[in-house]
């Protein structure tokens, strides 16, 4: 059954950024950071909603300065979505941001300061129920395990980990996810894997320092897909050097292809060949384009001819298999009519509205049942 998984999660404890579960059962979160300057409060609200706009469930927020923190403030007021301050060194912008009503922090105890220091921000972390993110990169490891290991290693990465955990623990909290990043693929997966069997907390998942918009999102896929298959990871991050957006669109994709989240269509296309009726790559391109606004699951396969196409529409919901000059559509995996190759992306994407607005329809028909039933069972 397409959209289906046979991934088996690890387990790991549930925590609340906001009102988006990490972890447990929870479906795996995709988030995004801003790459605004946050002390520009319009321009960082807007990236904010453009990134929620394409299905973000958390984003993150550089917070560097008490300047900065009075920004988030503002910022925070008008976010549609959880989110995480990411804070390096003073402790006074952590206090700060969590008196603002941040939903996450994103420090490390150990680059904080002095234990009294740590001991005030956990402290507030815990009255405010506020969780925090432990992330270890391995362009920043501490200069003793840089002695130690040579260079960077997974168990460098994980051994720097558990320095930090070791502080949340001394102060008996457990409110918190880890993260254990690096530009080298091989790197990050082997100290996910290892850290995976220590813990029992969420995981963040992702590939620090990826590359562009195309390179970085294979070494991503590649990387968290590793990872993912296994059963690793509650929430991701694509770390792209591209716009934001794109690391949502593609984090989600790599959840779709796992089956673990099915968030808007999900296209089945052929790549084309010589065989092809229509243009399967400009229709494919303009029905993504047409349909980003859709966030819910629903499969849709353009074939360009009659070899594969049948048996690739059958399966879909909604499946279109090329013909000369009319190609044949179906639905929900039986023949319909067929579509002149003219018209096939105007057709496409009324009747994929259709079969969303239908299934909405039906929901909402259900649910009004359910509750007709309660009414008069009471």
């Amino acid at each position: 059954m397409k959209g289906q998984s046979w991934i088996k999660r690890r387990q790991s404890k549930k925590i609340w950024v906001g009102n988006v579960p990490i972890g447990g059962d929870a479906p795996i979160a995709v988030q995004s950071m801003t790459n605004t300057d946050t002390c520009d409060v319009n321009a960082t609200v807007a990236q904010i909603n453009q990134l929620a706009e394409v299905g973000a469930d958390i984003v993150r927020v550089s917070v560097p300065t008490m300047d900065a923190a009075e920004a988030f403030k503002l910022i925070k007021q008008q976010s549609r979505v959880p989110l995480v301050a990411d804070i390096h060194f003073d402790y006074k912008i952590a206090l700060k941001v969590a008196e603002y009503g941040v939903d996450c922090l994103r420090i490390n105890p150990g680059n904080i300061g002095k234990e009294d220091r740590v001991a005030a921000v956990i402290k507030t972390a815990k009255d405010k129920n506020i969780p925090i993110r432990i992330g270890v990169n391995a362009g920043s490891l501490e200069k003793d395990l840089q002695v130690k290991y040579g260079e960077p290693t997974p168990e460098a990465l994980v051994e720097s980990a558990m320095r930090h955990i070791d502080i949340l623990d001394r102060h008996n909290f457990d409110n918190y996810k880890i993260s254990l990043k690096a530009s080298d693929v091989f790197m990050t997966v082997s100290a996910y894997r290892i850290l995976a069997q220590q813990i029992e907390q969420p995981l963040h998942l992702g590939i620090t320092e990826a590359g562009g918009l195309r390179s970085g999102s294979v070494k991503s896929a590649v990387g968290l897909g590793l990872l993912l298959s296994e059963g690793i990871g509650d929430t991701i991050r694509v770390s792209l050097a591209a716009d934001p957006v794109e690391e949502i669109k593609v984090g989600f994709d790599i959840l779709k292809s796992l089956g673990l989240r099915q968030k808007g269509i999900n296209f089945i296309a052929c790549p084309s060949c010589s065989r092809q009726q229509f243009d399967v790559i400009k229709t494919v391109n303009e029905l993504e384009s047409r349909l980003e606004d859709i966030r819910d699951s629903l499969d849709v396969a353009i074939i360009g001819c009659v070899v594969n196409g049948p048996g690739e529409a059958k399966e879909a919901d909604i499946g279109l298999t090329g013909g000369a000059g009319a190609s044949l559509m179906y639905r929900d995996g039986n023949k319909d009519h067929k579509i002149d190759n003219q018209n096939l992306v105007d057709e496409l994407e009324v009747e994929v509205r259709r079969q969303i607005e239908k299934r909405k329809q039906a929901i909402n028909e259900k649910s009004h049942g359910e509750e007709v039933i309660k009414v008069v069972a009471s």
